[in-house]
């Protein structure tokens, strides 16, 4: 690591394509002097100013390639806490490409992925949980996973690791006083004692690490539209996502496989599947079709049951989804088509899609079940994995403790959570999980 610290690495930091501006990066101890090779600001300057922003050509072999902007940012105030250098220039491939062959022409090499957010972890600017959050923040496609991963890195993982790292330490100190001064501790109070404040301690991670509302946050809420044929799933579809998704036909069985759409509620994102209807046939194509209902119901995080509000009972809710454990909401559809003396169902939600009847109470649906969501501190899954792992030796020193075991049995496994929680923020880490980690980044990042 220390050798890749030494090298002076450069890439382009916007996506490909042509733009109105691609930003090029430079980080590493030649950063300053490569840039003077290949920019000339058209102010003369002896020096370019830290943070300052020059306009200036761009040029290569004395040929001129584009005209850009240019600053240097000087260790350690900077992104990698080395020294920094960005050209904003026009965002053509040649422009690019022109560039970036100049700077390595100069000295510069490739930077591999993550490189840039890798030396920010290795200077300490950043700890590992916040530099995972940095790819976090890019991939966000929703408010609320934007918000999540912006709160990582303004160290919202590590202040709650430090804390429950701080409360282990204490934990621990106890235990290997009582291991070296046994004369001077009742043993059997302070192992049920201690024992207590594991159990509390891995109470907590456990509560920290969910699964389901970590990923709810970050990939958003899936929700199957399930029922027989002409039960209006597709227009239902296409009402809420606000355009025409979907085929719509008075012929039944007119979807055939899965259909998908997304659309953004209260910041959190809400993936529909429009889905085969499903009933009794001899199709083979719509046996197939059936099948892929069935299979996106099982992904699902919820199942809307539709029917036709003017035939309730047209097909009974099929048992493998009442025993499947997945919250299922009734809607009964096209309630513009209602007559006065038929019965309105009371089970559900009533809904056209034509009208708009319904579906704030659906929306509304779907906002309780955001609103149910654990604020947790940890939203990676790597993060949430290394939580569970530290609770669960917590309880294994919980349980040698509360047998009075030796406290040396106790002390093993309070020490493996210790290193458990510092794999989160990096204190306690090797090259093939940084590898692991930075490998997932963007060149140029």
């Amino acid at each position: 690591m220390d050798l890749l610290m030494r090298d002076t690495i450069a890439a382009c930091a916007t996506a490909p394509g042509a733009a109105g501006i691609a930003v090029i990066r430079i980080s590493g101890p030649l950063a300053e002097p490569i840039l003077n090779k290949v920019f000339t600001p058209r102010a003369s300057a002896a020096r370019l100013e830290h943070g300052r922003l020059y306009l200036g050509t761009l040029h290569a072999a004395g040929q001129e390639i584009d005209e850009c902007m240019a600053v240097v940012m000087r260790a350690p105030k900077s992104y990698t806490r080395q020294d920094v250098a960005e050209l904003q220039l026009h965002g053509s491939a040649y422009s690019v490409n022109a560039c970036l062959n100049a700077l390595f022409a100069a000295g510069a090499r490739p930077a591999e992925p993550g490189e840039f957010t890798l030396r920010a972890y290795l200077n300490g600017r950043i700890d590992l949980s916040q530099a995972e959050s940095v790819m976090a923040l890019i991939q966000a496609n929703n408010e609320r996973a934007g918000q999540s991963a912006l709160r990582q890195l303004n160290g919202g993982a590590s202040r709650f690791v430090g804390e429950a790292q701080a409360d282990l330490l204490s934990i621990l100190a106890q235990v290997e006083a009582a291991i070296d001064y046994p004369e001077e501790v009742d043993d059997a109070v302070e192992d049920a004692e201690l024992a207590a404040r594991c159990r509390a301690l891995a109470d907590r991670l456990n509560a920290a690490a969910q699964e389901r509302a970590a990923r709810l946050v970050r990939d958003g809420l899936h929700v199957a539209l399930l029922g027989p044929p002409n039960a209006g799933k597709s227009t239902l579809l296409n009402a809420l996502l606000g355009e025409d998704k979907a085929i719509v036909t008075d012929i039944p069985g007119t979807t055939r496989d899965v259909l998908s759409g997304t659309f953004t509620l209260d910041g959190y994102s809400v993936t529909l599947y429009d889905t085969a209807g499903i009933h009794e046939t001899a199709d083979q194509i719509e046996r197939l079709g059936i099948d892929r209902t069935y299979r996106a119901a099982a992904q699902a995080d919820a199942v809307w049951w539709l029917q036709d509000a003017a035939q309730p009972d047209q097909e009974p809710l099929p048992t493998v989804l009442t025993g499947s454990g997945l919250p299922i909401l009734k809607v009964y559809t096209k309630s513009d088509r209602l007559q006065p003396d038929n019965p309105r169902p009371e089970d559900g939600i009533l809904v056209s899609a034509v009208s708009g009847d319904g579906l704030d109470e659906l929306k509304a649906a779907l906002k309780r079940m955001f609103d149910q969501l654990p604020d947790t501190p940890l939203t990676q899954q790597r993060h949430i994995l290394a939580a569970q792992e530290a609770a669960a030796s917590l309880n294994e020193a919980a349980d040698a403790l509360d047998a009075h075991l030796s406290q040396e049995f106790a002390a093993v496994h309070l020490h493996a959570a210790l290193d458990t929680l510092g794999q989160i923020t990096g204190e306690q880490t090797d090259e093939r999980l940084l590898d692991e980690i930075f490998s997932n980044f963007c060149v140029g990042k």
